[in-house]
């Protein structure tokens, strides 16, 4: 009887199974998604001085001048002397390419000149708060004018399409600013004339009206011919007729009450010709008066 009690294996404690672990999972899971909605707030939220930081820094990062020692480092070799050529030629540092044009009219010398400044400076160093908010509000302003350009542009063509001039009135915004285009023939002179014909003054008054909205743009009329020879005691040859014939639009824009402080005439004959000169319908194109009214700001990016 003892033999058989002292053999006998104690019981071992019960051990009681933990009902709340599911907390622990459910925790690491709430803080797993605080973490995710900070990441997804951070990312959605712009902040403007550190993004004007990041900016400075790219800038003087490719600028060339950020690393020490200036344009020593840029050398094969840690110095140049007679003794010492360096085996290859210095590395030039790195520089923002440059367009170049093929050509480039009279009409976007400005605003290409502020561009390249713009983008000079701003490569040579960080660009400050104050020139930030300068490109900021040129901008805005090259987005108004243009907004301005194309409304004078819908009511230049849609009173041109009301009163049967479509076939040889046309309103264009361009690089330039608003050209309208007018096609002499039958509506603002005669063949070989520079004299104003009535069937034209309806048009002017209208052009008139829309150029005295704002009275700040300049605007430049321009005399074109074709290329048919003109030899007359009152003109020579076709220069004379396009400079007489632009001055002519210029007197009674004048008379309408435009200031003539913003108004430039300019006779180019034959050149720039917007059709072929070999038929007589492109001839008839050809022989037209551009009213242009100027941009005073860049045009802005489309």
């Amino acid at each position: 009887m003892a033999a058989h009690g002292k053999g006998k294996k104690r019981g071992l404690p019960v051990e009681h199974e933990n009902e709340e672990r599911w907390l622990l999972t459910y925790a690491d899971m709430l803080t797993l998604l605080f973490a995710l909605f900070m990441v997804l707030f951070s990312i959605s939220s712009v902040n403007i001085s550190k993004y004007q930081v990041l900016q400075q820094s790219l800038k003087a990062a490719f600028s060339g001048s950020i690393l020490p020692g200036g344009r020593a480092i840029l050398q094969s070799g840690s110095e140049s002397t007679a003794a010492h050529t360096p085996a290859t030629a210095a590395v030039p540092s790195i520089v923002p390419l440059q367009p170049t044009p093929t050509s480039q009219s009279s009409d976007s010398i400005g605003s290409a000149n502020a561009f390249t400044s713009a983008q000079t400076a701003a490569s040579a160093r960080p660009m400050t708060s104050a020139e930030l908010q300068a490109a900021l509000n040129s901008m805005s302003a090259s987005i108004a004018e243009q907004d301005e350009l194309l409304g004078l542009e819908r009511q230049l063509n849609a009173y041109a399409k009301s009163h049967g001039f479509a076939n040889q009135v046309k309103a264009i915004v361009n690089r330039r600013g608003l050209v309208v285009q007018v096609l002499t023939d039958n509506l603002l002179f005669q063949s070989g004339q520079a004299t104003l014909q009535p069937a034209g003054r309806p048009l002017l008054n209208e052009v008139a009206m829309l150029l005295n909205v704002d009275k700040t743009h300049p605007i430049t009329v321009e005399g074109y011919t074709d290329n048919v020879p003109i030899h007359s005691a009152e003109f020579p040859s076709n220069w004379e007729l396009s400079t007489a014939r632009a001055t002519t639009v210029v007197r009674y824009l004048i008379s309408r009450g435009v200031n003539e402080n913003r108004l430039g005439a300019a006779g180019y004959a034959d050149l720039h010709p917007v059709a072929s000169n070999a038929t007589a319908a492109g001839r008839t194109l050809n022989r037209r008066v551009d009213i242009v009214i100027e941009r005073l700001n860049p045009e802005p990016p489309s």
